[in-house]
């Protein structure tokens, strides 16, 4: 089937883009509830980016969002997965052509693509994540930027994860492991530093670069030879690649930290998850859509103070310091926490 798909998908791309280039993950049932009588019936697609929706993190909970809009709003809801970078320009023109109500661009990565399409495309409603509408090349009225604040979810994060080796003992060093050096996964990653040096400074923060989203092993091999230099703590910031790193942490005994979802269903080894809310944010933008709220030529800010991005579930291992945690939240929440780094130097 995966071979069916592949041959499929280069057939449609060479016939004028008249379909979606990778694989269809819904195929556009709608099946949901029905919408309230008043409210108007919304079609609603997304295009991954090449980690796809198995990362159980970035992709999956964009699609989440759209479930939850297909359930909530009665909306009719496609997902299409892109395998290359060179799927983005003619899966977004696709479901442009199809007339969608709006289209999502999932990452920072599809930003060219984003604004090359939706300049050919300007009645088409565009929703890009972790790029801001403001940088686009075209500043384009018809697409909206989905941010979120990344160093504020990893500095708590990080908190937690200085307390722990603190109180624990042995070797001060934690680490992250980065996909590629792109500003959201930086921002996790300089927020991390900096909460864990707040809460311990005597803590060494290890990082490195998989320069991958998808392939386990690499961030795995990663992990492990972080691992090897002391670190008890490890970050994964590298979508379905950063999975790999989580289980190099629970092969050595130590403790990982999800991103962007609550990773904590993986096991006793998951110290918490740094979130990024995006099932929300794609949810609150189609309800926009819905209701003639769009707001294109603007970006919308997730942060703390808004519950768009926090900690997930806390692990056995860092229970007893949640009251210390909740606390640096609610600091960051208040504005009493700022100045927070989004750049690792």
């Amino acid at each position: 089937m995966k071979h069916f798909g592949t041959r499929l998908a280069a057939a449609v791309c060479a016939v004028a883009m008249l379909g979606a280039c990778g694989s269809d993950d819904e195929g556009g049932g709608g099946g949901g509830a029905s919408a309230t009588p008043e409210a108007k019936k919304i079609r609603v697609a997304m295009v991954t980016d090449i980690g796809g929706l198995n990362d159980r993190s970035f992709n999956a909970l964009a699609y989440k969002g759209l479930k939850d809009a297909e359930k909530e709003l009665g909306a009719e809801i496609r997902a299409v997965t892109s395998n290359s970078n060179a799927d983005y320009v003619p899966n977004l023109s696709s479901l442009a052509r199809q007339r969608y109500d709006v289209v999502f661009a999932v990452g920072f990565l599809m930003a060219e693509a984003t604004d090359k399409v939706a300049k050919s495309f300007p009645n088409t409603k565009f929703a890009i994540i972790d790029f801001s509408q403001a940088a686009l090349k075209s500043k384009l009225k018809n697409v909206q930027g989905l941010l979120f604040k990344e160093n504020e979810s990893g500095y708590i994060a990080g908190y937690l994860a200085g307390l722990y080796v603190k109180e624990k003992g042995g070797e001060q060093v934690i680490s992250s492991v980065g996909g590629q050096k792109i500003p959201p996964v930086d921002a996790y990653i300089a927020g991390y530093r900096a909460g864990a040096e707040a809460a311990n400074p005597d803590v060494e923060v290890l990082n490195g670069y998989s320069q991958d989203f998808v392939d386990q092993a690499k961030c795995k091999e990663l992990a492990l030879n972080q691992i090897e230099e002391g670190s008890q703590v490890v970050f994964q910031v590298a979508g379905q690649c950063g999975l790999g790193s989580l289980d190099a942490a629970k092969q050595e005994g130590v403790q990982g930290i999800g991103a962007d979802a609550d990773q904590a269903y993986l096991g006793r080894h998951v110290l918490t998850s740094a979130l990024k809310k995006i099932d929300e944010a794609v949810l609150q933008t189609v309800k926009d859509v819905q209701g003639g709220a769009f707001k294109g030529g603007t970006d919308t800010i997730f942060d703390v103070k808004s519950n768009g991005v926090g900690l997930g579930k806390i692990g056995p291992a860092g229970q007893e310091l949640q009251r210390q945690v909740d606390d640096v939240q609610k600091q960051i929440a208040a504005g009493e926490i700022k100045d927070i780094p989004s750049e690792v130097k």
